[in-house]
């Protein structure tokens, strides 16, 4: 298990942060795998960090699903929001 810190952009922090959007696609350089932890930093479209709630939380993959019409070398993970006690217990074990 690992902790991931990805940045994402602002105007998907909101649904993130709902539930809405409880996916992401993205390149799959960091080996991402079903039991790692995602911290967000959110950014604005120029990649200047902004306050928002989403980068206190944290996001366990649920899923990771590759190949099936996706680019090569890209994935597509699903995600839980942790609770505040399931976080710092998955970051203890780290």
């Amino acid at each position: 298990m690992r902790v991931h810190n990805i940045k994402v952009l602002d105007v998907f922090a909101d649904d993130i942060l709902s539930g809405i959007k409880s996916f992401e696609v993205r390149f799959n350089d960091r080996m991402y795998q079903t039991g790692d932890i995602i911290n967000y930093t959110v950014v604005d479209d120029v990649g200047k960090m902004v306050e928002h709630p989403l980068s206190k939380k944290y996001f366990q993959i649920t899923f990771v699903l590759s190949g099936w019409g996706l680019k090569e070398e890209y994935v597509a993970f699903a995600q839980k929001m942790l609770e505040e006690e399931e976080a710092n217990n998955a970051l203890y074990l780290l």
